[in-house]
This record gives structure tokens, sequence and C-alpha cells, in this order.
């Protein structure tokens, strides 16, 4: 009998990690957004030295949250405080299981008195709509992402999405504006005149440099994105594509796909009974070196991804218990491993290599192979110390990266080896063919990786998670 809901499927399939580590998911793809404009070294390089637009129109869903209880719904499901969290801001929002582990994280916008909306992946937004359900007085309502695949088939969402960032992003704003933008706090929201019509902005820098993410409603896309680059053409603007885009996030340190945390907890049952059988978490797919029977050892807590700053015990929410139980100065900690170019290389000529080993595809400049990605992290002698998570090359840095998350005691500088494939030629994924494992030479560097990022975003990211 075919699984009606998730927990069905997991019933049925007796060992979760075998599930989602033969997912037959197939290769994640960035919708509808070409794949390149120009080249897509060209595009990673305009957002270090010019300025890029970002198309985020497709690949994230909307989940709008209005009501009297809207604030309480997200003040008791999230890690994070919401005793300053004004209107015309954002926060980086991060929900836990009750068994402490991330189930997803994504932007929470504060629209006005008692309206918001999440923008992110399909975990937060299912969790906070299945949340919804349980006793609030909230309206919800959702934009899905675009399909992965339309075939053709016309796609349109509620909102345009985009983002203006890169060293002449000011430039090119305040021509669009026809005058000066006032440059509100790092994730605080305003306003710019955009192809005749005012629309809503948060300052935010995905990789670093400066810039704004602006949205308005949908049927205005063309209209907009032809404004925007017309008014960046004499300071350089490159509309980035979907191969490009993925890189940003290497630089800037954000880790993008954590398993959610939600497959085994008992309080959770229900609502895996609520999630379909064809929902992300049904089909997501595992990947990667690192394997181990228990699914549990695939959650990650928010200090392992860099979110301890977020986790705020002045409220009470889903997983607070089990959060107190951590102590965060033993726990692993992110960082960007920088891949030796000798090894990198390696893998880059297997496949055109006749008689060596072959190994797992290493894809440019997006290497990952799953949905959720865990490659092991050993020391010289064999242990391992940590997991890789998110793997790819950036021009601006000429450096295969990757982050990771690691023991505590591991330095800045230390050399580890990152185990590249899977174990016995690979499983039955689509996006895997028989293969040899290989230890990759890296460097244990910080996160973010590149100087501006950390210079800048960081640290206003910082700022910003302290007081909103």
């Amino acid at each position: 009998m075919s699984a009606k809901n998730l927990q069905e499927l997991l019933d049925q399939a007796g060992n979760t990690v075998e599930l989602l580590r033969n997912s037959q998911l197939g290769a994640y793809i960035y919708p509808v957004v070409p794949a390149e404009f120009t080249n897509w070294r060209r595009e990673i390089i305009a957002w270090r030295e010019s300025v890029v637009l970002f198309d985020q129109s497709h690949h994230m869903v909307n989940l709008f949250i209005s009501g009297p209880d809207a604030l309480r719904l997200l003040t008791e499901t999230g890690v994070n405080s919401t005793a300053k969290f004004p209107v015309d801001s954002a926060k980086q929002f991060v929900p836990v299981s009750p068994e402490g582990g991330v189930i997803g994280d994504g932007i929470l916008f504060h629209l006005a008195e008692e309206e918001f909306v999440f923008v992110g992946r399909a975990p937060v937004a299912n969790w906070l709509q299945f949340r919804a359900e349980q006793g609030y007085h909230v309206d919800v309502r959702l934009d899905q992402r675009s399909p992965m695949r339309p075939y053709g088939k016309p796609v349109t969402r509620e909102l345009w999405r985009f983002q203006i960032q890169g060293p002449n992003a000011w430039k090119v704003i305040e021509k669009i504006n026809g005058g000066p933008v006032e440059q509100v706090r790092f994730f605080r929201m305003g306003y710019l005149n955009v192809a005749g019509q005012r629309v809503r902005t948060l300052r935010h820098g995905m990789a670093g440099a400066p810039g704004l993410e602006l949205w308005g409603p949908y049927e205005s896309y063309d209209r907009v994105r032809e404004t925007i680059l017309e008014a960046g053409q004499e300071f350089g603007i490159e509309p980035c594509g979907s191969r490009a885009y993925s890189c940003n996030t290497l630089e800037s340190g954000w880790i993008p796909s954590p398993l959610p945390a939600i497959y085994t907890s008992p309080e959770l049952r229900p609502y895996r009974e609520w999630l379909g059988a064809d929902s992300y978490e049904a089909t997501n797919a595992l990947a990667g070196s690192f394997v181990s029977d228990r699914i549990e050892d695939y959650y990650l807590n928010p200090w392992e991804l860099g979110y301890g700053p977020h986790v705020k015990f002045d409220h009470d929410f889903i997983g607070a218990d089990a959060l107190r139980a951590i102590d965060p100065q033993i726990q692993r900690r992110k960082v960007t491993l920088a891949w030796h170019h000798e090894d990198v290389a390696r893998l880059l000529a297997s496949p055109v290599d006749p008689v060596g080993p072959g190994y797992q595809f290493f894809d440019l400049p997006n290497a990952n192979y799953g949905s959720s990605n865990f490659d092991s992290v050993l020391d010289e002698d064999g242990n391992l110390i940590g997991l890789s998570l998110f793997t790819g090359y950036t021009s601006n840095e000429r450096k295969a990266l990757s982050l990771a998350t690691v023991d505590p005691d591991v330095p800045i500088g230390a050399e580890v080896l990152v185990m590249w494939g899977e174990p016995g030629g690979g499983t039955r994924k689509t996006t895997v063919q028989p293969h040899e494992q290989l230890a990759v030479r890296a460097v244990v560097s910080p996160a973010p990786y590149s100087v501006v990022a950390r210079e800048t975003y960081h640290r206003g990211w910082r700022t910003a998670a302290a007081t909103v």
C-alpha cells in the first residue's frame, strides 16, 4: 500500500537513513532563472568587483502570517527573541525540534503590526503551517516556490524578489530611485522607487558587499528587472544565473540546507503524519561520505551551524529545554575548509583519465550532489572530527571551499582531510555513478572565508542579532 504521509513512509522503509540516502529526487535545480547570462565565473566576480543582480523570485517559499496570534506563534516556534522585533525589521529565524536539532532557517520580515512573511526553504514553512493549526488565531497563506522543472509551462509568483549587491550597488540603487536612498541599518526595511512604483527593501549583503533586497508584485517583474539592468549598465551590472548564485554562500558562510531534525521525536509524530509522502522531508536526498545508521547523527544544533547568537532563553519555545542542556563551549563550530588545489585537480581530471580511478563527479561551481550533504572531516589519524556540509568553487578566491562544522579543539590553520565520495561505490541516487573515494587535503579557515564578508556582512549580522 502506498504511504499517505511521511510517517507511513518511514514505517514502511524501516531505516530512515537508507531511505534518504537513496532518494530518487535527482539534482537540485534553481528554477526558472537561466543557468548563465554571460558565464558563471564573470557573474561571481561581479559581486566582488562591480555589481550583480540576484534573482530570488523563484527558489524560495513565501509564507504570509497575519492575525492577533502571529507574533506568539513565531515566538513559541523560534529560538530567536522577539522582545525587540519592531515593524520594518527582519531576522534570521531558526526553529528547532523538541530534541534541539535545527529544522531549518530563513528570513522573517515584520511587515506590519500583526503581519509577517517568512522567506526560505520548505522545511520551516511546513513546520510553521502545521504549528499555525494548533490553536493560534492566525491567517496563513503559502506562495509556493516555482517548480524545479516547469517544462515550458508559465510560472508566476505572488512577488518578485531581487538583490542588488556589490561595490557599485548604491550607485545603481540611487539612479533607479532618482535620488538619494536612506541607508537604513542592517536587516532594517525601507522603501525604493523603481519602474514607477514604490517597493519594500531590506538592507542585506549576501556575500559581504553593500546592497539591498527588494520585492514587489510579480506582474511588474519584467519592467522592474529591465529598469535595474538598464540603470546598472554604466556601473558594470551583471545578472546572476542559477549556477553562480549558490556560490555566494561559500564566501558569506551560510549553510543553506541542514537536514530537518524531525524524523525521530515522539512529540513530532502528528507532524510527520501531517507531512505528505511527497514532501521535501520525505524526498530529501542525503549525500556524502559520512554514514550512520542513526538519522539523529545527521541532526545539527544551532551552535554547530553558527546560530548560537540567535538562541535566547527570554521566552518559552519548542526545544528550549533541550538547548538549555547543551554546553555551547564543547559544541562543534562552523568553519570554512579551503581544499588543496592539487587534490581538486585530481577530481577535475578524473572524467578524462581513461585508466585512473573514477571519483564522484565534482561539478563546478556547485559540487553538491544531494539536498543535504554530509562528508566526513578527518584528522591525520583518520578520526572523525567534523562534517563538511556544502561544497563548491568561487572565482573570487580561485578556490574550492566547503562549509563545515568541526570539533572545538580543531584550530584555524589546521590541515584536515575531507573524504569525497560515498563508500562502497556510492548509493542509488540519480546524481551518483560508481566511484572511488578520495581523501582531499583542506585547511581549516574562518567562516565567512571572504575578508570582505567577515569585515562587513558578518559584523553587521552580529550587531543585528543582538538588537532585533
